[in-house]
């Protein structure tokens, strides 16, 4: 999935982003929103292969249940109260245990919002949340004419690893992707007393 760029309190950390927005975990209540910035971030054509978004139960089903998050704005702010106006989630990138720390990064902002730091904050809760979950690394395939997403990813501390040339067609046209990725410095840096070198090797090597 390619990210668009334009904490949960059960994560410890204070829901609030800044005098306008709030930081607050997704429910399914939130989906109507949450499906239509989809929608809107599909539409620019350089968001994601996909070109139209799924119904709750497939979305559902293809993310994680930890830190699905939500940017909704506080009374006054421009948009009824607990309506989002972006959100972010994550999906696993592997059925295998020892990719168990590794997910994909999705970041979705409303149109009318952006240019307002929404973005970074939900990338920085979303980190925070990732961690407390046992994440150790994110990653984003992020097409290149989306600035503002690489932009987003770069803040968020994540470096370019690799570019996918001509990787697949949206709409019969060859798109080439970014791979960012972001490392925790907090997690997964204690190796098991049993692991072997063969074992650790494994878990590092990709297209397994």
């Amino acid at each position: 999935m390619v990210s668009a760029g334009p904490i949960s309190p059960t994560f410890g950390m204070p829901t609030v982003m800044d005098s306008h927005f709030l930081v607050v975990p997704m429910e399914p209540r939130h989906w109507p929103k949450v499906q239509e910035i989809y929608a809107l971030g599909l539409a620019t054509g350089h968001a994601s292969f996909e070109l139209q978004a799924p119904e709750w139960k497939t979305w559902d089903q293809a993310h994680l249940k930890a830190a699905r998050l939500v940017a909704v704005p506080v009374p006054g702010a421009g948009a009824g109260p607990e309506s989002p106006v972006g959100w972010a989630a994550l999906s696993p990138v592997s059925g295998r245990c020892v990719y168990g720390g590794v997910a994909e990064v999705s970041v979705y902002v409303h149109p009318g919002f952006q240019g307002r730091g929404i973005g970074r904050r939900l990338m920085e809760a979303l980190i925070t949340a990732s961690e407390e979950a046992g994440i150790w690394t994110l990653q984003a395939g992020i097409f290149p004419e989306n600035r503002g997403s690489v932009t987003l990813h770069r803040r968020g501390g994540f470096r370019v690893v690799g570019y996918r040339e001509r990787f697949g067609q949206r709409e019969g046209v060859w798109r080439d992707v970014l791979l960012m990725e972001r490392r925790s410095r907090r997690v997964g840096w204690r190796m098991n007393s049993g692991s072997s070198s063969g074992e650790s090797g494994d878990a590092h090597s990709p297209g397994g």
